[in-house]
């Protein structure tokens, strides 16, 4: 599919600077968009789990927003064709980064008006928000600096 194609399909957009013109990849595999990572369910469901009261919901051909940026920027929308995906928001993950499960049957797309898209194939997927590794240096008086992590900001 084409990126024209897929946002004329869904009335999603993007920035003026990409290419409608080319053909949107579908990924079978870890893969990331922006400050999104899509991982193939297997790979984390010995950790990470649907919570009890989660019911999976059909992704509209118009898509779900599933991240918005940082202070209301752009976000992240997940769209499929009608019967082909469903999703739940309602992931226990200990690192508390899952923002989605979604299982689809035929390709879904992840829209971001900056980014443009990207397909991902048919599977068991999580959804989930990148964190980077941030260096604090300690006052003085400390032998060593303290590594954290924070949110990846797009």
């Amino acid at each position: 599919m084409k990126l024209f194609e897929l946002l004329d399909k869904t009335n999603l957009d993007v920035l003026d600077h990409l290419e409608r013109e080319v053909s949107i990849p579908v990924v079978d595999g870890l893969h990331a968009q922006g400050d999104v990572l899509v991982l193939p369910f297997d790979l984390v469901s010995s950790v990470v789990r649907l919570g009890r009261s989660a019911r999976l919901a059909d992704v509209p051909p118009e898509g779900v927003e599933l991240v918005r940026g940082v202070a209301g920027g752009n976000p992240h929308t997940l769209t499929a064709d009608r019967d082909s995906a469903r999703w739940t928001g309602n992931v226990l993950d200990p690192l508390g980064l899952a923002v989605a499960y979604v299982e689809n049957t035929a390709p879904a797309y992840l829209v971001h008006p900056e980014h443009g898209a990207t397909g991902i194939a048919p599977g068991r997927w999580l959804v989930r928000r990148q964190r980077e590794h941030v260096a604090v240096r300690r006052p003085m008086g400390f032998s060593s600096a303290w590594s954290g992590s924070a949110l990846v900001a797009d």
